[in-house]
């Protein structure tokens, strides 16, 4: 087929990848405009445009992609299809209907489950034990087109959003490949979305990682989880900010075991006891015990032992390192 790629970061290269290698002609890469980047200002390609640079595919970055004049550039090509993936933009009725196979989207969750800009992190951080991809004829809503092929992926118990993120974009790869396969060969039948038992995956932001010790120990490593590599779970610690990469629930009331999915980053789990003494608790954010490998926080249920953290200046360590060098005492308390 004769193919238009919408697409912009990493999360797509493996598609569009995927496609040249499966004898797919890509007639052009539509990503977002460059962006200056770094203490210099320098302009940085989007990962889709070196990729397709790196094949010699043309590259379109319209800032406006329903735009008049933008939807002219497209028309010229004369696609069979259009394949996007995280392009960022939403596209009118003009483009959706543009080519004879319309256009095709890879959605990194199993639909009508996390519509939205950010399905891995909220997947993660909502404790779900399978995820998936899901190709979708697009219409014009948000993520509600009629769904044509999905695959799913079992989350690890210490799956991140960069793990998770890595799996599905494989997998979106190889199943746009039989989408567009099943298309051409009229082998696919379109289904209906029907209605998502889900929220809307909203867009991540860095106040979203910022730790509110009175939620409970399971929420709370999932939250860190989900948000590692980006936009990352942190606290305060003297007046600066702590990043937390990596913990291990160690102590928890039985109404927060892990393993339930209704504990998630909305939630609030009830009060336990775990971490002090059988009649009394520790206010939340309070270091309850501090071991060679790691220091343990009191949280609103439950306790979290933090296994590899990052301080202003420093490079991620694991927590014994970072004690070596800055002895922390039981009592310590993070806001």
């Amino acid at each position: 087929m004769k193919v238009i790629f919408m697409g912009t970061p990493d999360f797509s290269v493996g598609t569009l990848e995927a496609l040249i290698e499966a004898g797919h002609e890509v007639v052009l890469a539509v990503t977002q405009p460059d962006k200056p980047k770094g203490r210099g200002g320098k302009m940085q390609y989007t990962p889709v445009k070196e990729t397709a640079l790196k094949h010699q595919i043309p590259v379109f970055q319209p800032k406006r992609v329903r735009a008049p004049e933008c939807i002219g550039e497209l028309r010229k090509y004369q696609a069979d299809i259009m394949v996007v993936i995280a392009f960022g933009q939403i596209l009118p009725k003009e483009i959706l209907e543009m080519t004879p196979y319309g256009c095709v989207n890879v959605h990194a969750s199993l639909l009508p489950k996390y519509r939205g800009a950010a399905p891995i992190q909220w997947a993660v951080m909502n404790g779900e034990k399978v995820s998936g991809v899901t190709t979708m004829q697009m219409d014009e809503g948000l993520d509600t087109g009629d769904m044509l092929l999905k695959a799913e992926v079992v989350l690890d118990e210490r799956e991140t959003g960069g793990s998770l993120h890595d799996k599905l974009a494989l997998q979106g790869a190889r199943l746009c490949v039989r989408t567009l396969e099943g298309l051409e060969a009229k082998t696919i039948t379109p289904v209906p979305q029907g209605e998502t038992t889900t929220e809307y995956a909203r867009m991540l932001d860095k106040k979203l990682g910022n730790i509110d010790w009175s939620r409970d120990a399971v929420s709370i490593e999932r939250l860190i989880r989900g948000l590692n590599p980006w936009p990352s779970a942190y606290t305060d610690w003297n007046g600066k900010v702590m990043k937390i990469w990596e913990a291990r629930v160690v102590g928890q009331d039985k109404k927060t075991a892990p393993g339930r999915s209704d504990s998630g980053p909305d939630m609030k789990g009830a009060a336990g006891t775990a971490g002090s003494k059988e009649d009394t608790k520790a206010a939340p954010g309070t270091v309850v015990k501090v071991e060679k490998d790691g220091f343990c926080v009191q949280t609103g249920d439950g306790v979290l032992k933090v296994l590899s953290l990052q301080i202003p200046g420093k490079k991620r360590m694991d927590a014994a390192a970072f004690l070596r060098g800055y002895p922390m005492e039981e009592g310590g308390i993070f806001s």
